[in-house]
């Protein structure tokens, strides 16, 4: 991202009704830092859950995929730790598999490759830097059956509609016998999803705060942090969890040279998570034109694993 499309979203964002701010924006490096403290906590599941399935279901996974040979292609591969338990099994399985990562920051592909190859030194990696825009259309002309990732319910940022949209966007590079591997959180007790998104210990709160020190930072931003609250939601019949900063006082913000008014209580939003059962999860495969799917849960089903074919 450059600082002028930063700036643009953040001040489009503020000045919309309500207001809101991208969550893909949360990952400065002390955002990233803060996350991985998010993902050791106790309350959140979800890593834990996601590597339980790769751990133990990954070849009941491979049973499935009829080809000897495969480009494995990850969307938003991040630091390819958790995938390397599933290229283990396919390797140990006999497949010829090239790993190609997706991601938009250049600088953690490079982590990723370094990882993988000291893990597998045989491995083909072959990291692709930019956008999905960018980045899928550089894998469409390889001949060889492709297997997609899209893992850490990264699916949950997309609302309604808009998941059935990315998933159909994505099959369009797909061709006859691909297969998309789509990790998702389940619905659950709504205590248990709420611990995940607002834990006692404040330790999101710091993480959705933390743009705001961003802002501050990189934007000449005025925000006062101790005049924001963090507020999460979950709404078990539609399955959605929403993040909020509340503004706890009436105050006006000055980012990049603008002035951003603030009522006291007025929200604003910072991040979807969308939960999904078995059953939403078949109609988000039908409905974006995939044929086949088989699911596999963890043992406590909070979360799946989601093999869908084209």
């Amino acid at each position: 991202m450059t600082n002028t499309n930063f700036e643009k979203d953040i001040l489009k964002g503020l000045k919309s009704e309500p207001k809101q701010l991208s969550s893909k924006y949360f990952y400065d490096e002390k955002g990233s830092e803060i996350f991985q403290e998010i993902m050791q906590m106790d309350s959140y599941y979800l890593p834990g859950c996601e590597t339980e399935i790769l751990t133990k279901k990954s070849q009941e996974i491979i049973a499935l995929l009829p080809n000897t040979t495969y480009d494995v292609v990850e969307l938003g591969a991040g630091d390819g730790t958790k995938t390397a338990i599933f290229l283990d099994a396919l390797l140990k399985s006999e497949k010829k598999i090239n790993y190609l990562p997706l991601d938009i920051s250049p600088e953690i592909l490079e982590v990723n490759k370094k990882f993988l190859i000291e893990k597998f030194p045989d491995l083909n990696v072959l990291p692709i830097a930019g956008d999905y825009f960018e980045t899928l259309e550089k894998i469409k002309p390889r001949k060889n059956p492709k297997i997609v990732l899209f893992l850490g319910s990264n699916i949950g940022n997309f609302e309604g509609e808009k998941a059935v949209a990315f998933l159909q966007f994505v099959r369009q590079y797909l061709g006859e016998g691909d297969l998309f591997l789509l990790g998702a959180d389940l619905k659950k007790h709504p205590h248990t999803i709420l611990m995940a998104y607002d834990d006692p210990e404040g330790i999101t709160k710091r993480f959705n705060l933390n743009l705001l020190h961003r802002i501050n930072k990189e934007l000449k931003g005025s925000f006062v942090l101790e005049n924001f609250d963090h507020f999460a939601s979950y709404d078990p019949l539609s399955g959605t969890t929403k993040s909020f900063l509340i503004s706890k006082v009436k105050q006006n913000a000055q980012v990049a040279g603008q002035t951003i008014a603030f009522e006291r209580d007025e929200p604003v939003h910072m991040e979807i998570s969308q939960k999904y059962n078995i059953t939403d999860l078949v109609q988000l495969r039908e409905n974006a034109g995939f044929k086949t799917d088989h699911h596999f849960t963890d043992s406590q089903r909070y979360f799946s694993i989601s093999l869908f074919a084209y």
